[in-house]
């Protein structure tokens, strides 16, 4: 099939949409991207992009159609002004830069923010081709949530855009199960709803792994290791609070692998506090080095702010913890932490409660490990069985063959 995306992120920049449309051209696809310039996460273009673009034309047989946007910076205006630089500018000068081409299928990735959808729509239209959309954060609850926006007036529009975005899908692929009654409400069609959770982006084996020289080794230390995005809502703040009350642990070590909008304020926080014996930051690492890191950890940790919207997301990051075979530290609620439970897979505290995490974090450095190993054994069957990388890909391939053909029908 001849498949386009739309996407904001893309390669360069670490998301999983890169693993997917590579794995489309390996199965016989032909895929076009329709990306901005790469600034995620720390807001500036990335140099080796600026010194040589044309170097970031293809990847791996996906062809790269790269739109001018504005750098996210630092501070919400100019964030917006980074999600509407795309949106306008993709459906501007996407028509133009694809025109003559043929699409069977669109395909648009959105981790945040809604407006990708903008220029997904505009090409459906010039297209004439069916509009998968898979949504991966829930807007405008997730910037309520983040407290982002307050005007009820903003948040009715953004409402209003986002059913807008709904109702021209053809198909809306939902991260998570309790995601499905609130796309409902912005769609007559229930039946245009499926359930399409992320895999692990990381590529674990059976191999020896040496591990990452950038962690230096200290004996009899119990480390809890944190990969990812750094920012608002994966509530730091409370981190930074159970590290305090456990900071008389010298054993303890917070290792931090990432970056995002909140690493500022997180290393500032820490020295405030007088932890910085206790937390370790190492930056951003691409994803293939990442299982150099995982073999470093005793647990990982992954966390949401206490909201009701976060209740109901699958942080990105659990399926590859799961898939690591390391038990897992969840300061989490609703279907997230529901996944890790039923699985057995690691201990889980209630969001946003310090004392709770701090209280885990001691359980599980007295477990032994024996018994860490088990959970983690629990939870990498699990991600073979639930999320499957070849399995969810095949099914999305079987969805893409559906929509078209029921597109043909209805012409």
């Amino acid at each position: 099939m001849r498949i386009l995306v739309v996407t904001q992120y893309f390669w360069p920049e670490n998301f999983r949409i890169n693993d997917l449309v590579s794995e489309l051209v390996k199965r016989g696809h032909q895929v076009t991207v329709l990306t901005g310039k790469p600034n995620y996460p720390d807001g500036k273009f990335f140099p080796n992009f600026l010194a040589n673009p044309e170097e970031f034309k293809e990847l791996n047989g996906v062809k790269i159609i790269r739109v001018p946007i504005l750098a996210r910076g630092v501070g919400n205006l100019k964030l917006a002004l980074n999600y509407l630089a795309f949106a306008l500018s993709a459906s501007f000068l996407g028509p133009w830069l694809l025109k003559g081409q043929a699409f069977d299928a669109i395909f648009a990735y959105e981790p945040s923010p809604i407006t990708v959808g903008i220029p997904a729509a505009v090409m459906r239209y010039f297209k004439k081709a069916p509009l998968i959309f898979w949504v991966l954060d829930l807007w405008p609850e997730t910037i309520q949530a983040l407290d982002i926006v307050r005007s009820k007036f903003i948040l009715w529009m953004l409402k209003k855009l986002v059913q807008q975005i709904y109702q021209r899908c053809d198909l809306i692929l939902a991260q998570s199960k309790s995601f499905i009654p609130k796309i409902a409400q912005y769609t007559s069609a229930y039946s245009q709803i499926e359930y399409f959770p992320s895999w692990s982006d990381i590529t674990l084996n059976d191999q020896v792994i040496k591990p990452a020289s950038e962690i230096p080794i200290k004996s009899g230390c119990f480390n809890i290791m944190f990969a990812g995005n750094i920012g608002e809502a994966q509530d730091f703040p409370t981190i930074v609070e159970a590290a305090y009350i456990l900071k008389s642990h010298l054993n303890i070590r917070w290792i931090i692998i990432g970056s995002g909008r909140q690493s500022k304020k997180l290393k500032e926080e820490v020295q405030m506090q007088g932890l910085e014996h206790c937390f370790l930051f190492l930056g951003q690492f691409s994803v293939e080095r990442m299982p150099s890191f995982f073999v470093h950890a005793d647990v990982l940790l992954v966390s949401l702010k206490k909201a009701p919207i976060f209740a109901m997301t699958i942080p990105g990051k659990l399926q590859s913890y799961l898939a690591s075979g390391i038990p897992i530290l969840a300061m989490l609620d609703g279907e997230g932490a529901d996944i890790i439970r039923n699985a057995d897979a690691g201990i889980i505290c209630s969001a946003g409660d310090s004392r709770e995490l701090a209280k885990s974090v001691l359980r599980l450095s007295r477990t032994s490990i024996r018994d860490r190993q088990l959970m983690g054994k629990r939870g990498k069957a699990l991600s073979l069985r639930e999320f499957d990388r070849d399995k969810l890909i095949s099914k999305l391939e079987r969805w893409f063959k559906l929509t078209q053909c029921r597109l043909i029908k209805k012409n």
